[in-house]
Formats: structure tokens, C-alpha cells, sequence
């Protein structure tokens, strides 16, 4: 999602660059990963790692090993990393020790917690990048206090917000909602993937207590992430799942399946921290279920609240949404659609 607006935003530029794609395969599940190249109209990797699952170490590792013969045989002239996940600083490592400037996007964002694997991997990848282009205000903050040079940073907007408005006419057309058999405005879409939630069989505890009691409200529709699948299954809960009465558990979705879906909810509950940004653009109320947030802006200005893992309060809240009381929000500032080709444009001042 992040990557698909900057590809079209270099094609504008064809004539005097060439932009070529490496999927480490870190996302290796193809439901996650080969269909979201399909809907988002991505040409094929021009490289393909395939590293594939496995301990931070490990997966950090075999990116890094992959990535520097691609960097040998191609030699670019910048290296583009994109959001926090280990890919971001594995290639941002073995490009800036090749003496290969890094640019990267959705830089600066930061929660504080330094137990989350992608707030070091944000921290890291920001103090070493040539270029940093933020999605908020506070990545502007945040990289002056670290003491990043302000000819280095660059307020661009939000490329996750570029994909939504690109695709959201396209996703419209989608039968999801037909064939889940739910209405528009009357459903809670729900996504929870993060170790702090799912690995344990008290997190899980929590997040069924809270299918539980909202049984009598509308649909819920949960498309199981695997590592939540995996860990269902592990604690035995899967029987416990099923047997919620408007609980609709399906498979991955692919990005326009799961726009529509995005799109259409009554109120979001979620630990992700692309759709904190993505309910707040489009106006749906969202619960995340977590301490904190490296995405304050959501909160500050938009439709996000940060609930914890108090099953009270997201109980609560979810209840206020379904009675007509939901958190008002507006539009961050540069969520406009634009934010690829700003980052486009300054990026070629440096070719």
C-alpha cells in the first residue's frame, strides 16, 4: 500500500529514472502478500528475496545476506525503505554500509516503547537515512529532539491515505460485503495480530470476552491474521471462537476486499497502525488496542482511542459507537492523495 503510490509517482518520471521493486518476502503468506501486488496493480518484483519467516534475528539476517547482492548487481543511486517492519531497517543496513543513501518514508513516528520491535526498527532506520519524509507532525518533533538536521527531513503527508483515495472507487465495487452477508454502517471490523494481544492465552482471553459481550450488537467480522489463527488453535480457543453467535471469522483479505470492508464499518477494533490513520481519513470510529500509539495525530485530530487492554472500556466504547455516540475526527493536514509525489519530486532533485 505504501509502496504502489511511489511506483506511479516515479513512472512520471521515466524519462530520467528507473524505479525497481525488491520483495524481501517477509510478508510471506500469499493471501498477504501476491494478492495485494494483483489488487494494488504492482508489476512483478523485479527482485524477489523470499526469506520467508522466522526470529527477528534470523529474518534481519537473511534480508540483509539477499539484499546485498541485489544491491552489487544494481548499484542505485538511493535505497527507498517504507514503514517499520524488518525489512525497512535490514535493507537501510546493507545500503548505508555500501555507502548507498537511504530515503525513508513514514520517518519520524514514534511510540515510545521500545519493547515493540518496530519502534527500534523505526529508531534505527531513522538515524541512519539521507532522506526522511514525514506522514505527521509529530515525526517532525520527534526527529528534531533526536537531532536530525532539518535539511534532511521533509513533511510529505500520508502515501497509506495516496492508496485509499486511489482505490477506494475500485474497492466499492468488491462483493465482499454481499458475500459476507453483512450492512453497510452495521458491522465491527476487527484486525489484532500484535504478540502483546495474541500470543498468550490471556491476551486472547481478553479479545473473546470482548466478541462475548457484544454478542447482541451487530456483526463482528474478524479476518483472522495467521499468526492469530496459529495461536487460537495452540490454546485450544478455536471452539470458544466459533461459538460466538455474530462473530464472522474469514480468511485474510485482500487490500480492495478489505477497503470495501474499511469503508462500510460501523466502528474499527484494532492493533494495526496503518488503519488508525485509514479510520481516521475516512471518518469510522476506531478502538486500538494498545498502550500507546506511534501515530498520535489519529488521536489528537481524528476518530482513533487508544483503549489498552481494558475489556471494560473497549466494551464500553464499541457500545457508545452502536448507540449513535461515536468519537468525532477530521482530516490530518497533506492526507490529500499527493504525498508520492512530493516525496517523487524530491527525490529527483537528488538524481
Amino acid at each position: 500500500m505504501k509502496v504502489a503510490p511511489l511506483h506511479k509517482a516515479f513512472l512520471e518520471h521515466g524519462d530520467r529514472v528507473r524505479h525497481l521493486i525488491v520483495h524481501t518476502g517477509q510478508h510471506y503468506d500469499e493471501a498477504m502478500s501476491k494478492v495485494f501486488f494483483e489488487d494494488l496493480e504492482l508489476p512483478q518484483p523485479d527482485y524477489y528475496l523470499g526469506v520467508g519467516s522466522g526470529s527477528h534475528a534470523e529474518q534481519t539476517a537473511r534480508i540483509m545476506v539477499e539484499f546485498e547482492k541485489v544491491l552489487d548487481r544494481v548499484r542505485p543511486d538511493f535505497t527507498i525503505v517504507v514503514g517499520d517492519v524488518n525489512s525497512t531497517v535490514a535493507c537501510s543496513l546493507v545500503s548505508v554500509k555500501m555507502g548507498i543513501p537511504v530515503a525513508h518514508v513514514e520517518a519520524g513516528l514514534r511510540s515510545g516503547d521500545r519493547s515493540m520491535p518496530e519502534e527500534i526498527n523505526r529508531l534505527l532506520t531513522d538515524a541512519i537515512s539521507e532522506r526522511l519524509f514525514v506522514s505527521e507532525p509529530s515525526g517532525l518533533t520527534n526527529l528534531r529532539k533526536e537531532g536530525v538536521r532539518e535539511e534532511q527531513v521533509h513533511f510529505v503527508g500520508n502515501v497509506m491515505i495516496d492508496s485509499l483515495l486511489y482505490y477506494r472507487k475500485k474497492a466499492a465495487g468488491s462483493k465482499m460485503l454481499e458475500r459476507l452477508a453483512v450492512t453497510p454502517g452495521r458491522f465491527m471490523l476487527v484486525t489484532l495480530h500484535r504478540p502483546s494481544n495474541v500470543d498468550t492465552r490471556e491476551g486472547l482471553n481478553r479479545i473473546l470476552s470482548v466478541f462475548e459481550q457484544l454478542q447482541r450488537s451487530p456483526a463482528i467480522v474478524f479476518p483472522v491474521h495467521p499468526r492469530t489463527r496459529k495461536m487460537l488453535a495452540l490454546h485450544g480457543l478455536e471452539s470458544r471462537a466459533k461459538a460466538i453467535q455474530n462473530l464472522i471469522l474469514i480468511e485474510p483479505a485482500g487490500y480492495l476486499e478489505f477497503l470495501q470492508l474499511l469503508d462500510n464499518a460501523q466502528l474499527v477494533l484494532t492493533d494495526s497502525g496503518g488503519l488508525q490513520e485509514e479510520t481516521t481519513y475516512l471518518g469510522v470510529p476506531c478502538l486500538t488496542m494498545r498502550e500507546n500509539t506511534e501515530r498520535p495525530i489519529t488521536c489528537e485530530v481524528g476518530t482513533n482511542e487508544l483503549c489498552g487492554q481494558d475489556v471494560g472500556k473497549i466494551v464500553r466504547k464499541s457500545l457508545e459507537v452502536f448507540d449513535g455516540k461515536p468519537k468525532k475526527g477530521e482530516v490530518p493536514p497533506l492526507w490529500d492523495g499527493q504525498a508520492a509525489r512530493r516525496i517523487a519530486g524530491i527525490m529527483m532533485e537528488q538524481i
